[in-house]
């Protein structure tokens, strides 16, 4: 639709012409307040607004009454609710609340000024303001202010965030309300909350934003969805969770599409748009940005620790489709010293490619059990592909529609997204209902008594829309599913297991207790690499510990399925790979390293030195489980205080020590960006000091820029592996980053790596 500058209709959604039943309620200023059983509830009026494309209140409508419920969660969490259809703080799947956050009771201190609402510690935690304005009254030529809403928030009784009471020209002009709902033919069908926006102000997050680290000037639609690239507003992973550089969290509690609109529809305000009656916010405080993070992952769950095999090699390519072709894969990456601990099948080892029944090929997989093990035997783990949908054609499609482990369909229509196969997906697996789960869960098991080690839970992203679930309307489960789908995968692999561990595209608000989730259909081409990249920041930065991302990407450009990769972009993409949480080589072409003769030695130093960070990698995860960090970091958790690192978007940290830049073109150059502090070069030991740029740094093929912290002392595994399987953490050894390190070829390395 046209863009109409009129806050009602580009931002509430109403039509322009006012054809529809959209009618405006606006807070006014509150009647009450008092606490309860440790909350502090406020009674808030509603006053109805005239429908017209001016806001004006409506004298002859009665208002409506509304309670906003606040609690607080420790000494850094604020909850924010108010239920226009009367729910008040429902629990739901997203949340996984640490058992050490507990409820600190609030108090209310009232005066004819202010509202003031304290924590057991005496912090304040939200004042709510009952003074008029000052007035120098000499004209009438506009009307008074309308009422409103006026109060400000302290999540963590220092960080102040004031409701966005006053963003008008004049009365009827306003560019956000603090607080409103849109009722739609009779009933309450959206809600928005609006905060203050400072003139500086960035926000970051919002799940896998492939834009930008600022996200400031942006409208963002939270609404999952095949991405089909990683260069558009398109994605995977949506997050309702927004970090501002103002050291405050936003975390929307819903499932329901969500738009926030970050310093754009007006540079005044942070504005949220809900699609259900209700608004329930965390309001997140804290010093640091891990702080932050930490405290909302005790809302929503820390991050699983992976098995240790995992952070090997993967090797996949869109497909696999025979023992035979699977066994000389592996030969050849063991033979030619490649070293690998997963082969992954995807859409291929099924009777029929793309047809989805969860059982292996017969003629091309006669043994699937004897094969799998054989592969163990030689340090390989098996991955293998499925998805959340019944074709029409599946053998499984009777029974699932006869016991409704699929919603029926109120009309024929197909799942969307990117169907390569053009299958017709009957229905969607119903992961509302325990006995579909059940179900499929046991489809799964079948699956791990042949020795599968991992299931990647492909897609989910999107669900027919026009089907009837058990417990939850399609709208809000749109979103949620992706959550309860590899939820139920990844307890069936832990169950038959004992590791948990999934590989999973589509991503909403807790999914991150489920890794490993990787950034999707990555166009084999630099703007896919840097868009990649862009997303796993802004994933970090959305409680996501544990990301990867296709090597060298997935798809041909400008052929889809055949244009042949570039060996610079495999080589440098291979470097950024090492230095992810998981690397995993994925695409529709040809992926395995001996394909790139002219760049072999190459890749295979950068695999070897892959597999010698293993003590570190190993290290570093297990902190991402107890803390706020991901393995892979924006500039900003280490230097908040730096403005430059809110816009840095083409490099991060890996861990606490390593400082990368990859090369992201064919000139071998790049501008780099050193923070604050001493750093010293990964291959040759020169120790530069930060905050600098490093202008047009040239970068030969076979380094990437990597510096490490000035005296890190990074474990890593001085011996040539082939796996994991071989791996003994015991005898990792550590180096120390200071004037004693001259750089790989005179470490203890330099042999594991060849360079000897």
């Amino acid at each position: 639709m046209k863009q109409t500058n009129n806050y009602l209709v580009d931002f509430l959604d109403f039509d322009p012409q006012l054809a529809g039943d959209d009618v405006l309620w606006r807070a006014c200023k509150p009647v009450d307040i008092e606490a309860v059983d440790g909350d502090v509830v406020v009674t808030v009026p509603f006053q109805r607004q005239k429908r017209s494309l001016d806001i004006a209140p409506d004298p002859q409508i009665p208002r409506r009454q509304y309670r906003l419920r606040l609690r607080a969660y420790g000494p850094g969490i604020l909850r924010i609710c108010v239920g226009f259809d009367g729910t008040e703080m429902c629990d739901s799947p997203m949340l996984a609340l640490d058992p050490n956050l507990e409820i600190d009771p609030l108090t209310v201190e009232k005066s004819e000024r202010e509202w003031i609402v304290r924590d057991g510690e005496g912090r304040t935690r939200a004042v709510f303001n009952r003074r008029e304005p000052r007035i120098d009254h000499w004209s009438d030529l506009v009307e008074k202010p309308h009422e409103t809403l006026d109060c400000t928030f302290l999540p963590d009784g220092e960080r102040v965030v004031p409701i966005s009471a006053h963003d008008q020209f004049f009365p009827a002009r306003h560019d956000a309300l603090a607080l409103a709902f849109v009722e739609k033919d009779g009933d309450i069908d959206r809600a928005t909350i609006s905060f203050h926006a400072e003139p500086n102000e960035i926000f970051v997050g919002t799940g896998e934003r492939f834009s930008k680290l600022d996200l400031s000037g942006q409208t963002l639609q939270l609404e999952n969805q095949d991405g089909q690239g990683v260069n558009n507003r398109r994605t995977y992973k949506n997050v309702p969770f927004y970090l501002s550089s103002r050291l405050y969290g936003l975390f929307v509690h819903t499932s329901a599409p969500t738009k926030l609109s970050l310093g754009d529809h007006s540079t005044r305000s942070a504005q949220i748009l809900v699609a259900q009656p209700l608004v329930d916010l965390f309001l997140i405080g804290g010093s640091t940005v891990e702080e932050i993070l930490r405290r909302y992952r005790q809302l929503t769950g820390f991050p699983s620790m992976p098995p240790l095999w995992s952070f090997g090699t993967w090797m996949s390519r869109m497909s696999y489709f025979s023992a035979g072709e699977v066994n000389e894969v592996c030969e050849r990456l063991r033979s030619e010293d490649f070293p690998c601990d997963v082969i992954h099948l995807d859409t291929g080892w099924f009777k029929t490619d793309w047809l989805c029944e969860w059982k292996f090929n017969e003629q091309r997989f006669p043994d699937p059990k004897q094969f799998i093990a054989e592969l163990k035997s030689k340090g390989f783990r098996v991955s293998l592909w499925q998805m959340p949908y019944i074709a029409a054609a599946a053998e499984q499609h009777d029974e699932a529609v006869r016991n409704r482990y699929i919603g029926p369909l109120e009309q024929t229509a197909k799942q969307g997204g990117s169907n390569f196969s053009a299958l017709d997906y009957a229905g969607t697996i119903d992961f509302t209902y325990p006995k579909a789960v059940e179900w499929y869960k046991g489809l799964l098991r079948r699956l791990f008594e042949l020795g599968a080690a991992c299931i990647k839970t492909d897609f989910g992203e999107e669900i027919h829309l026009n089907a009837r679930y058990h417990a939850l309307d399609a709208h809000l489960l749109r979103n949620l599913y992706a959550l309860l789908y590899q939820k139920a995968a990844f307890e069936v692999t832990k169950e038959m297991t004992g590791e948990g561990i999934i590989w999973a595209r589509a991503g909403w608000a807790g999914c991150q207790r489920f890794p490993v989730h990787w950034g999707g259909d990555a166009a084999c081409t630099w703007d896919g690499m840097a868009g990649s990249l862009k997303g796993g920041l802004h994933l970090g930065l959305s409680g996501f510990g544990f990301w990867s991302h296709d090597v060298p990407g997935f798809h041909g450009v400008p052929n889809f399925m055949n244009s042949v990769v570039p060996d610079d972009l495999y080589v440098r993409w291979t470097q950024f790979g090492v230095f992810t949480s998981h690397l995993r080589y994925h695409g529709t072409s040809k992926r395995e390293p001996y394909h790139y003769p002219n760049v072999v030695p190459i890749v295979r130093r950068w695999l070897k030195l892959r597999y010698a960070l293993i003590p570190y990698i190993v290290e570093q995860s297990r902190k991402v489980t107890q803390s706020g960090y991901p393995m892979l970091r924006a500039l900003i958790f280490h230097h908040a205080d730096d403005p430059l690192c809110w816009h840095i978007h083409d490099q991060y940290y890996f861990g606490d020590d390593f400082l990368v830049a990859p090369v992201m073109n064919s000139n071998h150059r790049r501008d780099i960006y050193l923070p604050g502090g001493q750093w010293v070069n990964l291959f040759d030991g020169t120790i530069e000091t930060g905050a600098k740029w490093l202008k047009d740094y040239a970068v030969p093929l076979e380094e990437v820029p990597v510096w490490v912290r000035f005296g890190a002392k990074v474990p890593v595994y001085p011996e040539a592996v082939s796996c994991t399987d071989e791996v003994n953490l015991s005898k990792a050894v550590r180096i120390e980053f200071d004037e004693s390190y001259h750089g790989l070829d005179e470490s203890c390395l330099a042999e594991v790596l060849q360079l000897r």
